[in-house]
C-alpha cells in the first residue's frame, strides 16, 4: 500500500503528540530511554543520544516502512564524520539499528535481526 493510501486509510497512525511522541507507540521519555539502555547494559552518552534521536526522527518521517538496511545506511551517512559503521557498533555492540530502535521506543525495523548487519555476533 502506498504511503498516501496508508495516510488516507489510517490518518492517526503517523500523528505525534505535542512532545513529539509517536501516537501509535508507547509513551517515550528520556527516563524510559535510559531504563531501556540499562536493560541492554548501555550507559547513554551524548553520542548515544544523537543516534537515538536520529533514529526516532527517521522513524517519524518514514514510519514503519523504513527497513533496517535503509536505517543503517542513513546512520552511516549521518555519522560518517564520527567513524561511521565502526563507531556505531562500538556504541551499540548488539547492533546499532536494533539497539537504537529499542532505546528510541520504536518498533524494531524489518530485517534488523539479519546477521549480516543488524546484530553483531
Amino acid at each position: 500500500m502506498s504511503d498516501i493510501l496508508k495516510h488516507i486509510r489510517y490518518p492517526a497512525s503517523e500523528r505525534n503528540d505535542p512532545e513529539g511522541n509517536l501516537s501509535a507507540l508507547t509513551p517515550w521519555s528520556e527516563h524510559a530511554a535510559r531504563q531501556r539502555a540499562r536493560e541492554l547494559g548501555l550507559e547513554l552518552t551524548e553520542d548515544h543520544w544523537d543516534v537515538v534521536l536520529f533514529v526516532r526522527d527517521y522513524y517519524r518521517g518514514r514510519g514503519s516502512d523504513a527497513n533496517a538496511r535503509e536505517i543503517a545506511h542513513a546512520l552511516e551517512e549521518e555519522f560518517a564524520q564520527d567513524g561511521g559503521r565502526r563507531w556505531l557498533y562500538r556504541m551499540f555492540p548488539g547492533g546499532p539499528v536494533s539497539q537504537a530502535a529499542f532505546i528510541a521506543g520504536i518498533p524494531e525495523p524489518q530485517g534488523a535481526r539479519d546477521p549480516s548487519f543488524g546484530v553483531a555476533h
